[in-house]
Parts: structure tokens; C-alpha cells; sequence
């Protein structure tokens, strides 16, 4: 890989993406190029159709400098978001912005190829219906684990038939594209990361719906751990849990106890008629004591694990996601656990909110970070030499 250089081109396509410098006063004070350097570099990205001239700078006395921002390009990274029950589809430009979007019903029952196949042709569909856009990447957000080593799933607990799968590499064989894949709870930290703009460098996100799960950010990168399971912690057991099975061999894990489907199957036994988790957050919104008291209880014991890893981790963000993030009872549970179990000097500024990515965060985060990666400076600079511009 190129290694970039302080005045490469990829090094000021960076500094201008970033908004760090937006005139060519502005990246010569960065860079400390000279004024003949910095002119064939903008050259050079300009006839690559990497940056573009928009509009007028602040004057400071003398002629307004014209400021430089990211060109759009016809090329799009789709983003999936593999739920139990759907998928979300997004298509993201070279600026990072959401150009289409889809909703599509799918079963994990069915086998890898079948999902995947399927979920390719709503791509390329999406794709086609998007006028000038080109597929670039798929980028697939997954339900389960995925080990960082190999990139296979390990024993994702929603999705049978789908252990030791490695998904990047069926998606690349079944489209021809290149994929990357990555677990659910991590692209949504991302997306939660992307959507804040760099005012938060330090973020622990929780995805609490059908399953339970973290992503970390920390300074500004995503942390999976050794093996790439990190901030998975549905299946910590809770001493003080009802010892019920799970599909891990143990009894009483969080999952059994704080997922959705355990809420359901709670309410339920409280004489409510629920379906689904749709249903208890609707009870739970008409003032159904039952449903809000179990919608408490499973985000207090939640925010029991979460404590001990504030307390480790000392985030400046706790922001929740997923469905259950939409109660209130839920949310208070979280953070009445949080506040009760922490030291004090880890929460004292700590922001406890409800997610800002929004519902397709899944697809977002692993799109928008493939984007990133395929930006930096190195490889746009590998880009422009293949190139020969």
C-alpha cells in the first residue's frame, strides 16, 4: 500500500471530506505546500472528479476564496442491514449521503444462498431505480458474531444454518462485487459515530430489540477485540435472573431475560395479549402497568451489565438503540441501573440518550464505513496513479 505524504493529493482530498480545510490558503497553512504543489494537487483531483469548486469562502480583505468540497461521483456503496424478519437497504453517495432507500421482508430460516441472492437482487434493483447510480461495494450489517480472524459467523443464535458462514465471501461469489461484512451492534455504533461528526470520539452504543448487543467507539475507531466479539453481551448471566434455558447451554443469560422476545413472553405471562414487542410498546404507550413494568425491568437489567463496562470503558456516550430505545420505561430502567452502579466521576458527565442514527443505522454505519476506507488518503492516491492523472 502507498504510504501518502503530507502534500499527496489523498492527503488534501482528506483534509477537504473532513472539513478540516476548505480553500487553498486553507490547506497550504495545513500542509505547508507551496503554492505550485498545492495547484497541481486541487488540479489533480479536480480532473479526477474527486473535489469540485462550490461557492465562496469568507474574504479576509483580499479577493473571497472559492472553497472546495467533495464532488458526487455515479458510484454507490449499499449498505444491508440483515434484521430476523427484514432488511434494510441503503444506497450511499461519495459525500455519505442516503440516495435511496428499501425495506424488504426476509426469512433467516432460509439458507445463506437463498438470503443473500435475494437480498442481491433487491441491491441491483434499488440500483437501477436510482438514475445515474453505479454499484460500487455491498456492505452487509449482520445479526450474530462474526470472528475477526476468518470472517465467519460463530453460532449467531437467530440465524440457524448460518454458523461458520463466511458472508463477505458468499456475497462476492454470488454478485462479483466487493463485500465486506460486519455484526449489527458495530454498524450501528458507526453510524451513531457518523451522525454526531466527530464531536464524539469515545461512544458506546447498545442495540436492545429482538437481540442485545454493543458496539465501542474508542478515540474515533471501532474496537471488536481480539477475536471481534467484543460488546457482545447477550449471553452474560445474571445472577439474580430466572434460571431459564438459552440456546448457549447456560440459564439465565440477559438475552433470556431483557431481549424482546423475553418481554413478549413476560407480558404475556402478566395476562397481556401480545404478539410481538410492537404490541407491548403499544400497551406500554396506553399506560398498561404490566407492559411498562416489564419494559423497566429488562432495561434495568440491562443497565446492570452496561455499569460495569462504563465503568471500565468511561464513555462519553451511551447512546441506545433498537426498538426497546423507543420506551420511556425502558430508557428510565437503563438509566436508573447506570446511575445506581457507577462511580460517580464516570457519570457525572456521561450523556445517556436515545440513538440519533435512526432505523436503518445497521446499513448506514457499514456502508458509510466502507466509504471511509475506500477515501483514504493512501487509496485515493493509489487511484490517481492507476490513473495516471
Amino acid at each position: 500500500m502507498n504510504q501518502s505524504t503530507p502534500t499527496s493529493a489523498g492527503t488534501i482530498f482528506h483534509l477537504i471530506k473532513t472539513g478540516a480545510a476548505t480553500t487553498r490558503a486553507e490547506l497550504a497553512r495545513h500542509t505547508g505546500a507551496s503554492a505550485s504543489t498545492m495547484a497541481l494537487r486541487i488540479d489533480e483531483l479536480l480532473q479526477a472528479g474527486y473535489i469540485e469548486e462550490s461557492g465562496e469562502g469568507a474574504s479576509s480583505g483580499g479577493r473571497r476564496p472559492r472553497n472546495l468540497a467533495v464532488r458526487d461521483a455515479p458510484e454507490v456503496v449499499a449498505g444491508i442491514d440483515l434484521g430476523e424478519n427484514h432488511a434494510i437497504i441503503v444506497l450511499l453517495n461519495r459525500r455519505g449521503e442516503t440516495v435511496a432507500q428499501a425495506v424488504h421482508e426476509v426469512s433467516l430460516r432460509a439458507d445463506p444462498d437463498t438470503v443473500l441472492g435475494a437480498l442481491i437482487q433487491h441491491v441491483r434493483q434499488l440500483t437501477d431505480a436510482t438514475p445515474g447510480r453505479t454499484l460500487a461495494a455491498l456492505a452487509i450489517s449482520l445479526p450474530g458474531p462474526l470472528d475477526a480472524r476468518t470472517g465467519r459467523l460463530l453460532s449467531p443464535t437467530r440465524m440457524p444454518g448460518w454458523s461458520g458462514v463466511d458472508v463477505r465471501e458468499r456475497l462476492e461469489a454470488l454478485s462479483g462485487i466487493p463485500s465486506r461484512a460486519s455484526n449489527d451492534a458495530n454498524s450501528m455504533a458507526l453510524a451513531e459515530y457518523a451522525v454526531r461528526e466527530g464531536s464524539v470520539r469515545d461512544l458506546l452504543f447498545v442495540k436492545a430489540g429482538s437481540g442485545i448487543g454493543t458496539g465501542s467507539i474508542v478515540d474515533g475507531s471501532l474496537y471488536t477485540g481480539f477475536r471481534g466479539v467484543a460488546g457482545d453481551i447477550s449471553h452474560t448471566t445474571l445472577t439474580n435472573a430466572p434460571a431459564i434455558p438459552c440456546s448457549c447451554g447456560r440459564v439465565g443469560c440477559l438475552d433470556m431475560v431483557a431481549s424482546g422476545s423475553a418481554i413478549v413472553e413476560s407480558v404475556r405471562e402478566r395476562g397481556g395479549e401480545v404478539a410481538s414487542i410492537d404490541d407491548v410498546l403499544g400497551l406500554a404507550k396506553q399506560g398498561h402497568p404490566g407492559a411498562s413494568e416489564v419494559l423497566r425491568e429488562a432495561g434495568r437489567r440491562i443497565g446492570e451489565v452496561l455499569s460495569t463496562i462504563v465503568n471500565f470503558f468511561n464513555p462519553q456516550v451511551l447512546a441506545l438503540g433498537g426498538l426497546l430505545a423507543t420506551s420511556d420505561a425502558f430508557t428510565a430502567g437503563v438509566r436508573q441501573a447506570i446511575y445506581t452502579q457507577c462511580l460517580p466521576m464516570t457519570t457525572d458527565l456521561l450523556e445517556i440518550s436515545v440513538a440519533q442514527a435512526g432505523r436503518a443505522a445497521g446499513a448506514v454505519g457499514i456502508a458509510w464505513d466502507t466509504l471511509e476506507k475506500s477515501l483514504q488518503p493512501e487509496n485515493v492516491d493509489a487511484v490517481l496513479q492507476l490513473s495516471g492523472a
